[in-house]
């Protein structure tokens, strides 16, 4: 096997057309919004017999603690190198390992989008690596399966979560927005802020938001959804439409009227367009640990996350576990890199 760096965007793509486990973190326009957040990376191919096995799109983050490599949600394996796999991920380390030399990187930093079992986890134990002390993306997802129709879709939710989508279909005042426009990313922001100061998470800057917004859009695989009632916005939410998945990405309400079922409207509608897309499934992005959500075993909902995982799961699914985070250490720089997100983990309650 060899790696080689990829700069052609359609035969990127079109790799990851035939894989079922992906997501847009290893899309081409992923990389192109970091590119605009002035991040470098790097677009790898693992070649096995000339026939490209995996991809692997690599970022390089830049802190104030140290810089390191980051690889989320990846290596993407095409289904029939799922066996060589070790194979895949020690070829592409022995490449990561000189880039982080480069850049001078004290740490290379894994997201998997590969089931937690003990197999996958003990393949990154023989490498060395060791679980970081957080994450950046969801390690825990939850998806649906939407190729069925409305109807059944409807009929497979959350009695609760129906009859609020239901509700919201007979309110006359819920008015639901689909924009492409960028300008409304601003108003999507006003709300997400305010949801920030009740929910206590930290939020992304709008410049993130507004570039995400402009590499997404390039391609039309992005919408803004704006939830109103009464001419007032009191639900939003960012969502991308990349090849046959929707992603849930960003979401914001408001308590101003809390009887009003508006976010639930907003995301059915989400749902029902990326039906309309063609998408097969539809990830609502990250939840909490199950055992912390106290809906079955009687704990407290301790979780920051534990209301707006109940919310996703209303809508049907199966959750989507990947192998924790891995940290390969290449410096001692690391430690401190490690103890100021560790105190960080703590402090969010996570």
């Amino acid at each position: 096997m060899e790696v080689r760096e990829i700069n052609n965007k359609e035969v990127w793509e079109d790799f990851l057309l035939n894989c079922k486990e992906k997501t847009f973190l290893q899309s081409w326009n992923w990389g192109e919004f970091n590119k605009m957040m002035d991040n470098r990376i790097y677009r790898l191919g693992v070649f096995h017999n000339d026939n490209l096995a995996s991809i692997a799109q690599i970022i390089k983050i830049s802190a104030k603690r140290g810089n390191f490599l980051f690889l989320p949600h990846g290596p993407v394996l095409k289904p029939q190198t799922v066996n060589y796999k070790q194979q895949v991920l020690e070829t592409l380390l022995e490449e990561m390992k000189e880039l982080a030399k480069e850049e001078n990187c004290s740490f290379i930093r894994i997201g998997p989008i590969w089931e937690r079992n003990e197999e996958n986890i003990d393949i990154f134990k023989k490498l060395n690596f060791r679980e970081s002390p957080i994450h950046i993306h969801p390690e825990l997802t939850w998806e649906l399966d939407i190729s069925s129709s409305e109807e059944e879709l409807l009929a497979q939710m959350r009695k609760t979560t129906r009859y609020l989508i239901r509700k919201g279909m007979r309110n006359r005042e819920i008015k639901i927005m689909k924009s492409k426009d960028i300008i409304d990313i601003e108003i999507f922001n006003k709300l997400y802020q305010k949801t920030k100061k009740r929910k206590q998470f930290v939020p992304f800057p709008l410049k993130y938001l507004e570039n995400e917004f402009r590499s997404f859009s390039i391609d039309n695989q992005i919408l803004i959804f704006l939830g109103k009632y009464l001419n007032m916005v009191v639900a939003s939410g960012v969502f991308i439409f990349w090849q046959d998945i929707g992603f849930y990405h960003h979401g914001a309400s408001s308590l101003e009227y809390p009887k009003i079922p508006a976010s639930y409207s907003v995301l059915w509608e989400a749902i029902k367009e990326a039906k309309d897309r063609g998408c097969q499934r539809f990830n609502f992005w990250g939840i909490a640990p199950t055992t912390s959500l106290g809906a079955n075993s009687g704990e407290s909902q301790a979780h920051p996350w534990a209301g707006l995982s109940l919310f996703k799961m209303g809508f049907g699914g199966k959750a989507k576990e990947y192998v924790k985070t891995q940290d390969l250490v290449l410096s001692k720089k690391y430690w401190s890199n490690f103890l100021v997100e560790k105190l960080r983990r703590i402090k969010r309650s996570l």
